[in-house]
């Protein structure tokens, strides 16, 4: 299996937080491909933006709840700013 990069590994979250926001839904397997994404760039420790480095945790968190959360929809309108700030650090990351 080839790995992803980083930046393609920050491309394919930024891509799954957009779409859960903006649908406000999401599934059991997308809050696991969050946390094993995040998990991946935690471990490589590639990743130097600060600003980065302090949002993974979070975002992983929110992947770990959305996981056992019984109203997704919920969910992800209680994380819709948080959301939004994530999907605007990851972006100016990955526009670079």
């Amino acid at each position: 299996m080839m790995s992803l990069t980083t930046n393609h590994q920050l491309v394919l979250l930024l891509d799954i937080l957009d779409e859960q926001s903006g649908e406000c839904c999401g599934n059991v397997a997308e809050y696991q491909q969050i946390k094993r994404l995040v998990q991946s760039m935690l471990a490589d420790n590639r990743i130097t933006n600060t600003e980065l480095t302090q949002l993974l945790p979070d975002i992983y968190n929110y992947g770990n709840q959305g996981e056992n959360s019984p109203n997704v929809p919920d969910h992800i309108t209680a994380n819709q700013a948080n959301i939004e700030h994530w999907v605007n650090a990851i972006h100016q990351f990955t526009a670079k």
